[in-house]
This record gives C-alpha cells, structure tokens and sequence, in this order.
C-alpha cells in the first residue's frame, strides 16, 4: 500500500487530521516527530523560510526510510519541517489548517474557510476541520459503546469541551444551558460528555444532573463521541470544540445545537459557526430547537487536493 508522510508536532488535534486526510486519499501513512529547542528556534524558521532556504536547522526530526508519495503536516511546528522534509525528497507536500506567517508554496493547503485563506491555485477551502472518514472507526465506537448502555428510546447527546483564548467556560452558564436542554428534550434519552478540558466546577454540575448515559472524563477517559454522532437525533456541542463540531456536521443524521460560550463575536470560531449556520449545518441553541441537519460533504475538496498533489 503506498503510503504518505506525516510530519507531526505530536499534538492529537494535528495529528489525527493528517491522519484523516491520508484515510480520506486512501493512503496510509507513517508518523514522524519533530520539535524545536527553542520558541526563539521556532520564530526563526518563519525567517528562514520567507528567505527560501532548504536547511534542518533550526529544527529536529525523527528519521525514517522507505518511499513516500508526498508528505502532510499540520500546524505551526510541522509547516515549515514538512516542506523540507517534501524538498529533500523530491515529493509535493500538503499543509493542513493555514500556514500563517510562512511562504504559501505548499503544493496543497486545505484551510479552514475561518482563517479566511487568500484565493489562489494551490489552496483548498474547507468548512470544517478534518476528522476521521472511516466507517470502521464509528462502527467500534458504536460497539464499545453498546458495552457500556444499552439505549431505551431516541437520544441527544451533550459534548462539553472547555475554555480557550475564545471561549469560557463556568457553572453558571452551563447550568442555564442544560436546564433549558433538558426542558426543550422531554421524552428523550440525554448523554453527555465531558473532556479533558472541561473545568472541575462544570464537571461536579453536569454529575448532578440526571443523564441516561454520564461520561465524567475526570474519571473515566472512554471516548463516546463516535457513537453519540451515529446513534443520536440531536447533538449538543459547545461553540469552542471546533473539532467536535466538524464531526458532528460531517458525519451520522443528528441535528446539532452549539451552546454558545464564546467570549467574542468576532473571534475565528464565531466565524465558523456562522458559516455553519449559513449552511443550515448548526443552530444556535437559544432553548428553543432548530433543524439543522445539513452535512457537510468533503469529498470534493479531497479529490482536488489528491489533483494538486498528483497522487
């Protein structure tokens, strides 16, 4: 099977959408790890490479063997090293999410329509954030998760993520969240999640409240997110999981609800959801239900990264 390169900072929410993207290009792929010494290190590569040099410093990676039919790198730390590591092999290369502050000479970059990515031949908008495509991925999830709660009647589930520079994240406000949930949900089965991120306060509220199926990350690390996506009519999700959202609207049938805890309306990730909203993907939860159940469809966008990549 050929295979692509993954040059990777080794942070989850990178990696796992190279890795998604080689699956979607029907590829498989080998990781390797790369890091700076340094911030300062890191500051300099943008220089380095605005002067076009083809040089390792001022990173380190791991090295591997074998061929490759093009290399992939997602985020700041994996741009710069992914394109030397394309150069020094004579393959093309693809950037996924916008390389800001580095030179655009990718030969693919999908960028999320949210960073607002100039117009130009080699790069590739996309609505979303890339998450996995494949079917056998959901259907163990599904599985693991019929383990764990046998479902009695139709479902919504609750995913909670966490504050960032964009989003907060209090007891307060959540417990007016689910308290209109729960009222706008009768007759329904309620799951929730919460995830690494999510605050102790929020965590300790949501244990109060009388879920069907209750994942406290805190104590339990399982992850039932691929089976809320598939099994439930309606999802919940806060508005600062742009990866979770990007699941929920590209995959299973559920309507989704964003609890909107952003701290700007003018912010990056209020722009991605008002781009979702356009497309009837999302609804703002406002304790009243919307219908919007659109998917989003990201198969043209794959095949016309696969054309700029020549694979």
């Amino acid at each position: 099977m050929k295979k692509l390169l993954i040059v990777t900072d080794g942070k989850a929410g990178h990696e796992n959408q190279s890795k998604a993207f080689c699956s979607a290009l029907g590829y498989g792929y080998d990781c390797v790890r790369v890091a700076y010494p340094t911030r300062f290190h890191k500051a300099l590569s943008y220089v380095v490479d605005r002067l076009g040099l083809v040089s390792d410093y001022p990173f380190t990676i791991e090295k591997t063997d074998g061929y490759y039919a093009a290399v992939v790198c997602t985020g700041s730390t994996a741009f710069y090293p992914g394109k030397i590591a394309a150069r020094r092999r004579g393959i093309p290369v693809a950037a996924i999410l916008y390389p800001r502050g580095y030179k655009l000479n990718f030969d693919c970059i999908l960028a999320p329509a949210f960073d607002r990515p100039p117009q130009q031949p080699n790069i590739v908008t996309i609505p979303v954030n890339l998450t996995s495509t494949s079917a056998s991925f959901y259907e163990a999830g599904v599985a693991a998760f019929r383990k764990r709660h046998t479902p009695k009647k139709p479902a919504v589930a609750v995913i909670v993520g966490g504050p960032n520079a964009f989003a907060s994240m209090g007891a307060d406000a959540m417990k007016r969240d689910l308290d209109r949930l729960f009222a706008a949900t009768e007759g329904r089965e309620r799951w929730v999640t919460t995830s690494r991120r999510t605050p102790p306060e929020v965590e300790a509220l949501i244990d109060g409240y009388p879920f069907d199926y209750k994942l406290i990350y805190s104590r339990d690390t399982f992850n039932p997110i691929p089976a809320f996506v598939s099994l439930c009519e309606r999802l919940f999700v806060t508005a600062d999981s742009t990866g979770m959202i990007s699941e929920a609207v590209t995959r299973g049938k559920a309507s989704v609800e964003v609890l909107m805890n952003l701290t700007s309306a003018s912010s990056k990730f209020a722009r991605f959801i008002q781009n979702l909203a356009q497309e009837n993907a999302v609804h703002a939860f406002d304790g009243t239900l919307g219908s919007a159940a659109h998917k989003i469809d990201l198969a043209p966008a794959f095949e016309q990264a696969r054309q700029l990549l020549k694979l």
